[in-house]
């Protein structure tokens, strides 16, 4: 069945393009932790990081307030948002495989 072919290709791709944001996301925790030495190449790195992952966090900033914890800040909007990504993988995964 070609449709049914077609049908698992896009899942599949849905689901790369899912975990690779996933994966950015994560990275972009990691090297907000700690504070690197200056270098152009990871410079460009993070500034693509920012420009990719910052817009989606955004919307979870506008909503939960930063945690106070010891006199720190502690985000949690990587934490909502890595939990609704991977929700929303889940749905849009299943709408697609209905048409199968």
């Amino acid at each position: 069945m070609p449709i049914a072919g077609a049908v698992s290709t896009i899942q599949e791709f849905v689901e790369a393009v899912f975990l690779i944001y996933l994966l950015l996301i994560l990275v972009h925790i990691l090297l907000s932790w700690f504070q690197l030495p200056y270098n152009e190449w990871l410079n460009r790195f993070r500034g693509f990081l920012y420009d990719v992952v910052e817009p989606y966090l955004r919307i979870f900033r506008r909503i939960l307030p930063i945690a106070r914890i010891g006199g720190m800040g502690l985000d949690l909007s990587p934490i909502v948002g890595i939990f609704v990504l991977v929700i929303l993988r889940s749905v849009v995964s299943r709408i697609i495989g209905s048409f199968a």
